[in-house]
């Protein structure tokens, strides 16, 4: 229950105008942005991927921030951003998730921008992947709030089928995901399983940490199982527990699958020593990697992930 309200705290100050106002304006605050963000322009993400390939030999998923929102000159700035990142796929031969969340690209402006917009940058990406073969270059849909579920999964599958690359996120706390997730792998699609950092009721959602860990354990299995393997899939394993890693890492083992026909996928700023660790194991790793103006949304909610985080932002406050 606490962690329930310590979570829906969080969100409602990542969504508040004047929180976020406030705290990006704000120099106690900068260290959050530093631990988390890459910086505010695309060139700023685009280095801090060449950086962590060359240095750690860790891949990256570049996420242009700004989330819900509800005008379109923002949803068109969002789109052009990410029209950015794509294109330097072709000038840096780098292997790069370009992220996107429906709600960036006109979801909450009107539903049906959203299908064009997302077309156009998976066209982009697509060019991309041409020029570097061998890369797994992708747009990769994330998956926001429990109401965005179907949206996200239904234009995820018209850009697949339109035959360009692109993947899903998949969240470990709903109910739903076991069915999602069974339907992806028919059409063998690249999905990126998380943990799910909404809160949500028990009838759509596993409350505590270890029900979570437990159907996070199902779903690691059939996304390694041999049937997966056969269809094509591409497991993206998007968590910091080093348990389920090896987890993950026995299953993949048993049912033939090596490195590199799946990865690891963690957040930049959290844990990156058990990152290069996989790495030197020989494991695919990837990080998400934010840059943007509008970074608070997305700090905030690395805290909310765990209430221990309160520290960090008990710091900035009274710094």
């Amino acid at each position: 229950m606490l962690r329930k309200a310590w979570q829906s705290g969080m969100i409602a100050m990542a969504r508040s105008p004047r929180i976020k106002t406030f705290m990006q304006n704000s120099r106690a605050t900068s260290f959050l942005s530093e631990k988390y963000v890459s910086g505010k322009s695309v060139q700023d993400g685009v280095r801090r991927a060449q950086a962590l390939m060359a240095e750690q030999g860790v891949r990256s998923s570049l996420f242009y921030m700004g989330e819900y929102v509800d005008t379109l000159d923002r949803v068109e700035e969002n789109v052009e951003n990410k029209l950015n990142v794509a294109r330097a796929l072709s000038e840096t031969a780098l292997d790069i998730h370009v992220s996107v969340d429906p709600t960036q690209i006109g979801h909450h402006v009107d539903p049906a921008l959203v299908e064009e917009r997302a077309l156009k940058i998976a066209a982009e990406i697509g060019r991309g992947a041409e020029i570097s073969a061998g890369q797994v270059h992708c747009l990769m849909f994330d998956m926001e709030d429990a109401s965005l579920n179907d949206p996200t999964i239904r234009i995820h599958n018209l850009v697949q089928d339109r035959g360009y690359p692109t993947a899903l996120t998949l969240q470990a706390y709903l109910r739903r995901t076991e069915a999602d997730l069974r339907a992806q792998i028919l059409r063998g699609s690249k999905v990126r399983l998380v943990k799910g950092a909404f809160a949500a009721n028990a009838d759509i959602a596993f409350q505590s940490r270890a029900e979570i860990k437990d159907n996070s354990r199902k779903l690691i299995s059939m996304m390694l199982s041999p049937q997966a393997k056969e269809a094509g899939f591409y497991p993206i394993i998007a968590t910091h527990d080093t348990n389920l890693h090896e987890f993950a890492i026995a299953r993949a083992r048993e049912n033939g699958w090596q490195p590199g026909d799946y990865e690891f996928e963690m957040l930049l700023g959290v844990r990156e020593d058990v990152a290069r660790a996989l790495a030197e194991r020989g494991e695919r790793i990837r990080l998400y990697v934010p840059f943007g103006h509008d970074w608070w949304p997305h700090a905030v909610r690395r805290i909310g992930e765990n209430p221990a985080n309160a520290v960090l932002l008990a710091r900035s406050l009274v710094s």
